[in-house]
């Protein structure tokens, strides 16, 4: 029980890796707010978990801050924030990602962290403590062709995580980010451009260990970043891999 007496949001936490923190969370003893763009799906996990869900679009400044109200409200001050809502964009020559579709990738992936911080890290550094866990990936730290613009949202994430925690540590908070490759998510498909075995193959083929990511993983490694087991951890990107960037 090492999160026992934590509150925690975790964004995107209606499917794939962010259900798998929230649940990991709370089997630590956390008590967790599910926050998904999808209500049906955050309300399905924090039924699951004991938790409490919360609509929130990441990449609009007005639901993320009613989501930080909330959650005084709601879990009484926040301890543990997990950004990991993300999208991409589907695989294409970088010059034919539409203005559109490059614009969502950097609304959810880099200016919800801005936003969230915006909202919640005042009253984390009000009370001295806090960890702040974004989830980026290993396309930000060894980027393939094709997925160019989520690769250089990944990369501005773990920039960004670096330059927090140095702002912030003096305050008591710390932020690191963890790198998963791609896993069994509602992104899968779009990462592969198709959903094939022979795609799946392919891409098992660049994992040494040879698997996918999966959610547990991910709790897993979040759970140790943001326990008191970490405290003189931050700044670090954690490769959640399968050795993929080696």
């Amino acid at each position: 029980m090492r999160l026992t007496g934590k509150t925690a949001i975790v964004t995107g936490a209606g499917s794939g890796f962010g259900a798998g923190i929230a649940r990991r969370f709370a089997a630590e003893g956390a008590r967790v707010m599910v926050a998904d763009i999808n209500s049906g799906a955050a309300e399905a996990v924090a039924a699951e978990i004991g938790g409490i869900a919360q609509r929130v679009d990441v990449s609009m400044a007005e639901s993320v801050a009613e989501l930080a109200t909330l959650a005084e409200h709601g879990l009484g001050g926040v301890d543990i924030l997990v950004n990991n809502a993300g999208v991409t964009h589907a695989p294409a020559a970088l010059e034919d990602v539409t203005e559109a579709d490059f614009d969502r990738v950097f609304a959810v992936n880099c200016k919800s962290v801005y936003l969230t911080a915006c909202a919640l890290v005042p009253a984390m550094k009000a009370r001295g403590a806090g960890a702040i866990l974004n989830v980026a990936s290993t396309a930000g730290l060894s980027p393939r062709p094709r997925l160019n613009w989520y690769n250089a949202s990944k990369g501005w994430m773990v920039t960004a995580t670096k330059a927090m925690a140095v702002e912030l540590a003096p305050a008591g908070l710390r932020v690191n980010a963890i790198c998963p490759v791609a896993g069994e998510t509602p992104l899968l498909k779009s990462f592969l451009g198709e959903d094939t075995p022979e795609m799946r193959a392919k891409f098992l083929a660049t994992i040494p260990i040879g698997r996918f990511s999966t959610p547990e993983d991910m709790g897993n490694a979040a759970v140790f970043l943001c326990s008191d087991e970490a405290s003189m951890i931050t700044g670090v990107a954690l490769e959640v891999d399968g050795g993929r960037c080696i």
